[in-house]
């Protein structure tokens, strides 16, 4: 990778990172319209690439997460002092960019033990370690600070810290078949030095429904 190519990537991650926070956290109307335009992309890109094959499992990998995280947006006229709290989702937002981020900077370091090397050859069990174990890092100085609380009874940050390097290494592996089955490198090009949105959303995909049944099932 050149020095273009680190730079691209480089803004093009902040910027991706501020849209998110901000959709997310802005207002109501910012996070339901935020998470219904990306559906709309990945549903394109997830279309591009089943293009001649079947397409009804891949489009579930796309709907069924988009669909219900607009269920953490919405509030309910009946219960007033219920109100818009986007913090599961920040949260989940910020334990997947550090599993991801340090698994990959761990991978590529230390790896040597790959993950499942026929489906995505750079992920590695080095790698998956290290990232879970910066994920449970930060949540202590999350938790021990209070920079992200999350008012549901009985919530835990440790477990969703604990199940999210699970859970956002099934989403990624997941969308890497599809992409290696379209012999595609990426899912797209709207993201400079990332590729499509799909290829930044997918350690949420499996995410999003796990902790959802986290908060009301469990």
């Amino acid at each position: 990778m050149n020095f273009k190519e680190i730079y691209l990537r480089a803004i093009f991650g902040i910027i991706y990172v501020c849209v998110l926070w901000i959709g997310t956290s802005y207002s109501q109307n910012s996070f339901l319209v935020l998470y219904f335009t990306i559906l709309l992309f990945a549903l394109y890109e997830m279309w591009q690439l089943r293009k001649g094959k079947s397409k009804i499992i891949a489009f579930l990998y796309v709907l069924v997460p988009l669909c219900i995280i607009q269920l953490f947006g919405l509030t309910d006229e009946n219960y007033p002092n219920l109100l818009f709290d986007p913090s599961p989702i920040l949260m989940m937002l910020v334990f997947t960019w550090t599993f991801d981020t340090f698994a990959f900077l761990i991978g590529s370091k230390f790896g040597i033990n790959k993950i499942a090397p026929k489906i995505s050859p750079n992920k590695t069990w080095e790698g998956f370690i290290g990232g879970l174990i910066f994920t449970l890092i930060i949540c202590f100085i999350i938790t021990d600070h209070n920079i992200i609380v999350i008012k549901t009874e009985h919530f835990n940050n440790y477990i969703m810290a604990f199940f999210t390097p699970f859970t956002a290494s099934l989403g990624d592996f997941i969308e890497s078949y599809y992409k290696r089955q379209a012999g595609a490198k990426n899912s797209g090009k709207i993201l400079p030095g990332h590729g499509g949105i799909l290829d930044r959303i997918d350690a949420i995909m499996i995410t999003i429904p796990t902790l959802y049944i986290y908060i009301n099932i469990i």
